[in-house]
């Protein structure tokens, strides 16, 4: 078996994939396997049967687990070609592996603004999380980007070291659980506009503002601001199976009930495929249901 992404769902497969009797090669495209564990920094109390203090905690609890069990492991993988029908994948480097069958799980990445000034000051006063970098806030103006759990959470958590907090948000409709927007509005840090979207983020060494434009109001404003954050929601790690397999409007890989896609024997287990519940439960199940489909199938 061929397993691509080595987050919960990958390491989920891999480990039922060995604990079955299948041959499985996981390969991960970063230096490190677990996946959005790695940028996961708050508490996790919701996955049944254990509890931890952030993703990387259970990211090393699945990884020692998934150790005891026999299957190869490939890191900084990268891949130039997919040949899904021949289950066939051509590494950079020229060389090939061919599989019996082929497990996405590929997962998702936290989607860009995509404006002036992102990359170029990304960890200089772009943040990647309020509860780690929380500390680089403080005495300072933080602009939070999103509507979301997420974006609310981290303007709460940023709110307690920073000065002051704007939330902006594209729409005057909120994703967010109630309690959360209710205690942002109750907080008298938060300034929260909607219907307000970010056109640039400005600064030299540093962040030094934001450019803010509501296209209702046809308002535009420069805004003071040492801190951002993004929380905009995720996008599908999909990229380089566009056309090659059946994917939804957003990019999602389609799947049926036993994780597999409009091709035989080529799965998709985890947050890849499945936008409507995407939890780290959710993808250790998807993950052993793509192994023992597979299993099951071979042994016929």
């Amino acid at each position: 078996m061929i397993i691509i992404g080595g987050g919960a769902a990958g390491l989920s497969s891999a480990v039922w994939c060995a604990d079955l009797g299948l041959k499985a090669l996981l390969l991960e495209k970063d230096a490190k396997l677990g996946g959005q564990l790695l940028w996961t920094y708050n508490s996790i109390k919701n996955h049944l049967g254990i509890e931890t203090a952030s993703g990387r905690e259970l990211r090393d609890i699945f990884v020692r687990q998934a150790e005891s069990y026999k299957f190869d492991v490939r890191l900084n993988a990268k891949f130039s070609q997919l040949d899904l029908a021949r289950k066939t994948i051509l590494f950079e480097n020229g060389e090939s592996v061919s599989a019996s069958a082929i497990i996405f799980a590929t997962g998702v990445s936290r989607r860009k603004l995509n404006v002036e000034g992102e990359e170029e000051l990304r960890n200089r006063g772009i943040i990647e999380s309020g509860k780690r970098d929380g500390h680089l806030a403080k005495g300072k103006n933080a602009v939070v980007v999103g509507g979301g759990d997420a974006a609310l959470e981290n303007a709460l958590i940023l709110s307690e070291t920073a000065s002051t907090i704007t939330l902006t948000h594209r729409r005057t409709d909120f994703k967010a659980r109630i309690e959360f927007l209710e205690k942002a509005r109750e907080n008298p840090k938060i300034k929260i506009l909607t219907e307000t979207t970010v056109r640039r983020i400005l600064g030299n060494e540093r962040v030094e503002a934001v450019e803010l434009h509501n296209p209702v109001a046809r308002q535009t404003q420069i805004i003071p601001a040492e801190i951002v954050l993004v929380r905009i929601g995720v996008e599908p790690n999909t990229y380089n199976l566009r056309g090659a397999i059946d994917l939804d409007e957003r990019g999602y890989i389609k799947i049926n009930s036993s994780c597999e896609t409009n091709i035989k024997n080529i799965f998709a287990a985890g947050d890849v495929a499945n936008p409507l519940s995407p939890t780290i439960s959710s993808a250790v199940g998807m993950g052993a249901t793509a192994a023992k489909i597979i299993f099951a199938r071979l042994n016929l």
